[in-house]
């Protein structure tokens, strides 16, 4: 098996770190090799997150270049666009269908940007609304499992190995709602409800 590289970016608070982690541990209970790359920024502070796992049966470095990203999961929309230059042209793009305003846009000192969806539609991107699954999942902050349920279609391991891992890598007050979570990230792409 080759080397399979996932970037995983959004902004402080969507829970990147805690989906990049459930990706690494997945990987490595299926038995590869893991490296993980994180870069908080001002996560803190709603700054920009980004992370990058990457697994196969040897990994010598956790960091790649731009064009090297097999796929690409963004937690929103300007994300998505900011890191896009970093997916292979073959790669697989997955979307939070959802803008979030910086903070220089909600004083108006720089507009929000128009047009992202086209845009992002026209490099093949699958969008979902991870809030609205996650809630109809009954656990509205899970954004990021249904995230990982998406990806999950695309990569290589076993579904019940994803649940284990989510089971013991999440709360336990929290095992119930994550897990549907999951559920719903996974069945929207695997029945091709994704928009693409």
């Amino acid at each position: 098996m080759s080397v399979t590289s996932v970037m995983l970016v959004g902004v402080g608070g969507q829970g990147t770190i805690l989906a990049s982690d459930v990706l690494a541990k997945v990987a490595a209970a299926s038995g590869l090799d893991v490296k993980l790359s994180e870069v908080h920024g001002m996560s803190q502070r709603g700054g920009s997150v980004d992370t990058v796992v990457r697994f196969g049966e040897k990994v010598y470095s956790p960091t790649i270049d731009p064009g090297m990203a097999d796929h690409l999961v963004s937690f929103e929309l300007i994300e998505a666009a900011r890191w896009l230059h970093w997916l292979k042209p073959d790669g697989r793009l997955v979307v939070n269908n959802r803008l979030i305003a910086s903070l220089p846009m909600l004083t108006g000192d720089c507009g929000i940007p128009t047009g992202l969806e086209a845009a992002l539609a026209y490099e093949g991107a699958v969008f979902l609304d991870a809030e609205e699954l996650a809630c109809e999942a009954g656990s509205p902050r899970s954004a990021n499992i249904v995230l990982m349920g998406a990806l999950s279609v695309g990569l290589p391991f076993p579904a019940d190995v994803w649940r284990q891992v989510i089971a013991k890598r999440v709360p336990a007050k929290t095992v119930d709602g994550n897990l549907a979570a999951f559920e719903r990230g996974r069945k929207a792409c695997a029945d091709g409800e994704c928009d693409a």
